[in-house]
C-alpha cells in the first residue's frame, strides 16, 4: 500500500510457513537424520550446493534455513535449527523382503555436514489386516501403540534402532488425507528427534553430579575449620572457597546451555504428544504414557543438579563473603596493633631526640665557650678591669640558653613545616 515496512516483518510473518507439513501419499516412506551443526549452515549450504548442481537446479541462498528439491522418486528437505539440522527424504516404499530399495540420497556419497544425533525410519502404510501384522516386528518390551486422529490412524514404535540406526516408527492410515498424514508425520518425527536432543542434558547431568559431591564436601570441610578459630587460617581458607566458587561457576556456565536447550526441547516434546489426541489400546502402552516415565526422571535428574548448582553456589557466596569479613576484621586489629607499636616507636624516638638535643646544646654551648675563651685571652679589651677566665664564666650561662632557644627554634620551625610537606 505504499508504506515503509518495518525491517523484521518479512521474518516474523514468514515464520508460520518456515515448517510447513508435507502433503504425503500413502504407501510412503520418510527416512531423516538429524546432524549436529553448532558451528553454522556452511557446512549444509556446500552440500546442498553439490546436491542442487549434481541434479542440475538452483542452490539454496546461503541465509535460507529450509529448502527442497526432488531426489529421485522423492523430495528431499532440509532445515536448519538452532544447534542441528535435519534432512528429510520422503518417498515411496521399497520391496517389503528387508532390502529396502528406496533411492535415498544418503548413501556412500553423502557427505554429513557433522556427527550425527538421531535417524528415524518412519513408514506410512493402510491399514489392512496384513499391514497390522507389522506391528510383531516391533520389541514388545517397549511397544507403544496408540490410535490418533480420532481413529482414522495408528501410531507405531519401540523406540528402537534397526541395523541401520535408524528408529523405526509406522503410521497405519486408515482414510487419511494427505495434509493430516503429513501433519501426523511431522508430529512423530519431531517427537522422536526433541525427544533425543531432551535426553543429551542426562549425561552431562550425571558427570556434574560427582563433582558438586566432591564440592559439597569440600565446603563442609572448608566451613568446619573456620569454626575453629583458634587453628583458622583466614587466608588459606578463602583461597580455597575462591578456587572452589571459579570451579563450580565454570561448570554451571558450561552446563547453563545445555540444561536450557533440555527444557525446551522436552516442552516440545510435550506439545506434540499432546497434540497426537491418543486414545489407548487395551494391552498396549502409549506414547505418551512410555516417554512420560522414562524422559521424565531424566529431565528431573537435570533439574535437579540445576538446582544443586544453585544452592552451592549460594552457600559458598555465604562463605566466602563471611571469611572475608573475618580477614577483614583481623586485619584491622593487625592494623590496630601496627599503628600501636608505631606510636610507641614515635615515643621512643621523640624521647632520643629530646636527649640528643640535651646533649647537642651542651656540645655545642661548649664549644662556643671555648671559642669565646680564646677570644678573651688573645685580646687585651677586658684585661683592664676583669680577668679572661672570670669574663668566660660569667658568659657560659648566657651562651648555653642562647644556643637551647637557637635549636628550639630549629625544632619548631620543622613541627610547622610537617603539615605542608604532607
Amino acid at each position: 500500500m505504499g508504506f515503509n515496512a518495518y525491517p523484521a516483518r518479512p521474518g516474523a510473518i514468514g515464520e508460520v510457513h518456515a515448517r510447513p507439513h508435507p502433503l504425503i501419499d500413502s504407501p510412503r516412506v520418510l527416512v531423516q537424520l538429524s546432524f549436529m551443526t553448532e558451528t553454522g549452515s556452511s557446512k549444509d549450504w556446500a552440500i546442498l550446493a553439490e546436491l542442487a548442481r549434481t541434479l542440475g537446479v538452483a542452490a539454496p541462498d546461503q541465509q535460507a534455513r529450509h529448502y527442497a528439491m526432488k531426489w529421485g522418486k522423492g523430495t528431499l528437505r532440509w532445515e536448519r535449527h538452532t544447534e542441528f539440522s535435519t534432512y528429510l527424504w520422503e518417498g515411496p516404499l521399497g520391496e517389503p523382503d528387508g532390502k529396502h530399495g528406496e533411492d535415498t540420497p544418503f548413501g556412500n556419497g553423502f557427505s554429513a555436514p557433522g556427527p550425527v544425533i538421531s535417524g528415524i525410519r518412519l513408514e506410512i502404510r493402510d491399514w489392512t489386516p496384513e499391514t497390522e501384522k507389522l506391528i510383531a516386528d516391533f520389541d514388545p518390551e517397549s511397544l507403544c501403540y496408540s490410535i490418533v486422529e480420532s481413529g482414522r490412524a495408528a501410531a507405531i514404535t519401540d523406540f528402537r534402532q534397526n541395523g541401520e540406526g535408524l528408529t523405526r516408527i509406522l503410521i497405519l492410515d486408515r482414510g487419511l488425507s494427505p495434509s493430516r498424514r503429513g501433519a501426523l508425520a511431522q508430529r512423530l518425527l519431531e517427537i522422536e528427534t526433541y525427544r533425543t536432543f531432551a535426553m543429551l542434558g542426562l549425561p552431562l547431568a550425571q558427570s556434574l553430579s560427582g563433582r558438586l559431591t566432591r564440592i559439597e564436601e569440600r565446603l563442609a570441610e572448608l566451613t568446619g575449620a573456620m569454626r575453629a578459630s583458634g587453628r583458622r587460617d583466614s587466608q588459606v581458607l578463602l583461597t580455597e572457597l575462591t578456587e572452589l566458587a571459579a570451579e563450580l561457576e565454570a561448570q554451571a556456565a558450561a552446563s547453563l546451555y545445555r540444561f536450557g536447550a533440555s527444557r525446551a526441547y522436552d516442552g516440545i516434546v510435550g506439545e506434540r504428544l499432546a497434540a497426537l489426541g491418543e486414545e489407548a489400546v487395551p494391552g498396549y502402552e502409549t506414547w505418551s504414557g512410555f516417554l512420560t516415565r522414562r524422559v521424565a526422571p531424566a529431565m528431573r535428574t537435570c533439574r535437579s543438579v540445576e538446582e544443586r548448582q544453585d544452592n552451592l553456589s549460594r552457600k559458598l557466596s555465604r562463605a566466602t563473603n563471611l571469611l572475608r569479613t573475618w580477614v577483614d576484621v583481623e586485619m584491622e586489629q593487625q592494623n590496630r596493633d601496627l599503628l600501636a607499636s608505631m606510636n610507641n616507636r614515635a615515643r621512643l624516638q621523640l624521647r632520643l631526640q629530646q636527649t640528643v638535643e640535651g646533649l647537642s646544646v651542651a656540645a655545642v654551648s661548649y664549644y662556643v665557650v671555648g671559642l669565646v675563651a680564646y677570644l678573651t685571652k688573645g685580646t687585651s679589651l677586658f684585661h683592664g678591669w676583669i680577668k679572661p677566665e672570670a669574663l668566660t664564666a660569667i658568659l657560659v650561662p648566657a651562651v648555653v640558653l642562647s644556643v637551647w632557644l637557637f635549636v628550639r627554634r630549629i625544632r619548631k620551625s620543622h613541627s610547622d613545616e610537617l603539615p605542608h610537606a604532607k
